[in-house]
């Protein structure tokens, strides 16, 4: 059964579709059966350019990419989540809608790269150290037994690649 997992920024514009490509990308390469999903609160209706440019540049197939509502994950057609992943800290303290099925919830916290100084190679920097880092931790996320973990565990687990 695939495991579907959210990642939730409150524009949905740049880490969490960063998070969503890298997550999808890996999972695919590793032939795990997780599908990724990213939304935000507030979304802002579009991605931030370099963070397509960071997922293309590392390989990632960004067709269809779109910055949407977490309102599309909460109806009745939408997948059941097993884990709902925060990235910013701003969408880590707003109250988020019930999510159907109770999936562990954990904060894996980015600095905004559309923050970064330095004009628009600081940018591109910062949004492709970011995808980076979110890449591995994705990795690791990939390398547990999701199939058989408890929620506990699961929410153990996730709690420590955090801290990596």
């Amino acid at each position: 059964m695939t495991t579907h997992v959210l990642i939730l920024c409150t524009h949905n514009s740049a880490r969490s579709v960063l998070s969503e490509g890298m997550l999808n990308h890996w999972a695919q390469k590793l032939g795990k059966d997780v599908k990724a999903h990213s939304a935000g609160s507030a979304p802002s209706g579009r991605i931030n350019p370099f963070a397509l440019e960071a997922l293309q540049n590392a390989g990632v197939d960004t067709t269809g990419y779109r910055s949407k509502s977490w309102d599309e994950f909460v109806g009745e057609k939408a997948p059941e989540m097993r884990i709902v992943i925060t990235v910013c800290d701003s969408a880590a303290s707003e109250q988020c809608p019930y999510w159907p099925g109770s999936p562990v919830k954990v904060h894996w916290g980015y600095a905004d790269p559309s923050d970064a100084p330095g004009g628009d190679e600081g940018k591109r920097l910062a949004f492709e150290l970011t995808r980076q880092a979110i890449g591995y931790r994705m990795l690791q996320l990939l390398q547990l037994p999701l199939e058989t973990m408890s929620h506990e565990d699961l929410q153990q687990a996730l709690q420590t690649i955090a801290k990596r």
